[in-house]
């Protein structure tokens, strides 16, 4: 019973060792389902468990017979429309990232947008094009379908080459979609765990360096390849940056500058603006209005978007023979896609309280690629400047998802044919201009590096694979460095000596701490990770240093000198008297080679001196010419409320460095360690003779209670006895408010005296 007094609390109760507490409190025993249990209620059918599928599986069951239509319709409209006009541009430019026509980019921005109003559970991000997944798209179309393909570059052989690309990213963007699909049915929503935000924050770093040069064609209007790696496009550039088209240069930078002050304004000032100012819109009416009024295309040969076609083409068929070349880059794109949208799906639910499923999310994109894929579209995912205004103009459903959906149809069906004059630089230019947020990550290192080191390189790492290696090997590598990393940590945990603090129950370590008390033998050792095949024998290393000595040398040390004591006492070398072992002979020396006599693996067992006349006593003088190491310990308390899960290599490798101690007559307790720790030791026949279940206790200061009381140090002049009162083994702990110091008295039985700490 705990009773608060002021700002200290008291507790009474017994020393408890696990076996102790167990027997005085009875413990449940509980059933745990195997895997035939949780198979069997996987594929239990009822009517709840069907209409719970149901509801999981089409959300949109769930939320829109809940919709409130007078309150939400308007807000979703004029979100739907602005988020709309910025899918439309947003379609167009990050068609060019993948080598396609930018028709191709409405219908990216149009199929997956109706499969998520469906499937999806998020409520505010924008489906779409994202300048990432269009990069890496491009990145397998340009190295399928390269531009030296085009010959003489005639209309015909262009013509044919746009279409074979189009077909390429159709088939990557279904395949990803297929293992999206796939991953959420087999429920590996769990995946995007294992992509850190400093993974996901340095990979796209990188992809928009990536956007960045692969832009430069077009801000250029150069006859530049398409490459995935973007020293091989800035090298091409600057080979051919005499033959740039300066109006297509002097339009690019112009409409940079104007994006960039526009959007600092939106940033400044979002708190007074009812809604940000959509300059991409702007831009493009007004780009295209100059460029058909004053015939860029003719007096300046500029390259323009050209006639768009309108309507929809047939569903195709995805190219087998692209599966079989694509697969590492459809694997990319699909958890890159997914990890991204996920991201930015849970920043929404959390910031307007609502659950993401990630399982269901995998589901959604899964299939919206697919359906893209199959007419034509390249990979979808959302981006984030396109979320932003979905969110920003007060969009609360997914119904601004579909207004946004219309407004990209009706460019594809009716207004397409106004783009036309609308020159590519413009579109890559507007693409450049979201890229701000994703540049600014630079930023990110120098504070990653004080917050967590091991972050900072996780980033640097992952930001520089991406862009020597690619986007795809990129990720591919970065992932495994970050696994290697979590590795690293694990493999070489912290362990630290601990020591009382403020003579209370508290335990911290000694190193940070002037009010520390340490029992006199007893050593507390903390190892704060899971113990495993890959840092037992660090923990081993580290423990041994802990104590300063090694118990296997001081057994050996030890076998040797009782070998030696025994044949000394056979030669008459050596007499027992009261006062202990008195040498009767110069001592001739002997080589250990000798003493081991081919039997070291006994060196190794318990000393045994049953047939010796006495028992020696190893921390006294011993006989001339036999040295053993000092041993000024008695006890080891291992903390392992910290340790999670100890394997079963760990498990013998633990069993064995216990054993040397015991060996040795130190006694080992452990503490704190979780429920079923003890259980598990069991089942794999932890226990012997030597080590037992009686070493471990519920906490450091139980395990060290025991320690005083059964060595009986109570006498030390460090240590001053306490008023017997009580007659059980019962303790007290008063921490004080600080004013004075703090006691810890031990309640002993009848006649020893406990220490007060």
């Amino acid at each position: 019973m705990v009773e608060p007094v002021g700002n200290h609390y008291v507790v009474a109760r017994p020393v408890y060792s696990e076996n102790l507490f167990n027997e005085e409190h009875e413990k449940l025993h509980r059933y745990h389902k195997n895997f035939w249990d949780h198979l069997k209620i996987y594929f239990r059918c009822s009517a709840q468990r069907v209409k719970k599928i149901a509801l999981g599986l089409f959300p949109i069951i769930s939320w829109l017979p809940a919709y409130r239509f007078r309150e939400w319709i308007l807000s979703d409209i004029v979100s739907g429309i602005n988020t709309g006009l910025v899918a439309v541009l947003q379609g167009l430019a990050f068609a060019l990232l993948v080598n396609v026509p930018p028709s191709y980019g409405l219908y990216a921005a149009f199929f997956p947008n109706l499969v998520y109003f469906i499937f999806g559970t998020s409520r505010h991000i924008s489906v779409g094009p994202f300048p990432v997944l269009s990069l890496m798209v491009g990145g397998a179309v340009t190295r399928l379908v390269p531009d030296d393909s085009a010959g003489n570059g005639t209309s015909t052989n262009i013509s044919a080459i746009n279409e074979e690309r189009v077909m390429v990213a159709a088939s990557v963007t279904f395949l990803s979609g297929v293992f999206q699909l796939l991953l959420g049915i087999l429920q590996f929503g769990f995946i995007v765990i294992y992509l850190s935000q400093s993974l996901i924050s340095g990979f796209t770093t990188a992809a928009a360096i990536h956007v960045l040069v692969s832009q430069l064609k077009f801000m250029l209007q150069l006859p530049v390849p398409g490459f995935n790696k973007p020293f091989g496009i800035v090298y091409s550039v600057f080979s051919q940056i005499t033959k740039t088209n300066i109006a297509d240069l002097v339009t690019s930078l112009v409409v940079l500058l104007i994006v960039f002050v526009v959007k600092e304004v939106n940033d400044r000032y979002k708190a007074k603006l009812p809604t940000p100012i959509p300059i991409e819109l702007l831009m493009t009416v007004l780009a295209a209005l100059i460029s058909y009024f004053v015939n860029f295309e003719e007096k300046f040969n500029v390259a323009v978007v050209g006639k768009l076609e309108e309507g929809f083409q047939a569903p195709v068929a995805p190219d087998v023979g692209v599966f079989q070349k694509c697969i590492g880059d459809s694997i990319s794109i699909a958890i890159v896609g997914f990890a991204v949208a996920f991201s930015v799906a849970k920043v929404y639910s959390i910031k307007h309280d609502y659950p993401v499923d990630s399982n269901q999310e995998l589901i959604a994109f899964g299939l919206g690629n697919i359906v893209g894929g199959s007419f034509k579209g390249f990979a979808s995912s959302t981006a984030l400047s396109r979320s932003g205004v979905q969110e920003s103009t007060g969009g609360k459903t997914q119904i601004a998802g579909i207004i946004s959906a219309v407004i990209v149809l009706i460019v594809i069906l009716a207004i397409g044919f106004l783009l036309a004059p609308l020159q590519k630089s413009v579109l890559a230019s507007l693409a450049l201009g979201n890229l701000k947020g994703m540049l600014m990550q630079f930023k990110e290192v120098g504070i990653l590096w004080r917050k967590d080191k091991y972050d900072c390189v996780i980033w640097v790492v992952t930001f520089l694979a991406a862009i020597f290696l690619g986007l795809d090997i990129g990720l591919a590598t970065a992932v495994a460095f970050q696994l290697l990393t979590v590795v690293i940590r694990s493999q070489f945990p912290s362990c630290t000596v601990l020591a009382n603090v403020g003579r209370s129950n508290i335990y911290r370590n000694r190193k940070d701490y002037s009010d520390i008390y340490e029992p006199e033998g007893v050593k507390i050792f903390r190892c704060s990770s899971p113990i495993f095949f890959a840092n037992i024998e660090f923990f081993r290393e580290k423990l041994i240093t802990a104590v300063g000595f090694s118990p296997l040398r001081v057994l050996r040390k030890r076998n040797k000198a009782l070998r030696k004591i025994k044949k000394m006492l056979k030669k008459g070398e050596l007499q027992v008297t009261p006062k202990g072992l008195i040498c009767m002979a110069n001592h001739t020396h002997e080589s250990d080679e000798e003493l081991d006599n081919n039997r070291i693996e006994e060196l190794d067992q318990p000393t045994n001196m049953t047939d010796l006349p006495i028992q020696i006593n190893w921390g006294a003088d011993l006989p001339p010419g036999i040295t053993v190491p000092r041993v000024d310990i008695h006890s080891i308390v291992l903390d392992f409320s910290s340790v999670s899960f100890l394997d079963s290599s760990a498990m013998r490798v633990l069993q064995k460095t216990l054993k040397e101690f015991v060996r040795i007559n130190i006694d080992i307790y452990i503490a704190g360690a979780h429920e079923g720790f003890l259980d598990k030791l069991e089942r794999c026949a932890f226990f012997d003779e030597e080590i037992k279940p009686s070493m471990f206790f519920l906490t450091i200061h139980d395990a060290v209670l025991h320690i005083l009381l059964k060595k009986d140090i109570a006498s030390s002049p460090k240590l001053k006895p306490a008023e017997e009162k009580g007659s059980s083994n019962d303790y007290i702990i008063i921490p004080s408010n600080g004013l004075r110091s703090r006691e810890c008295t031990v309640r002993l039985p009848s006649p020893v005296a406990a220490p007060q700490l």
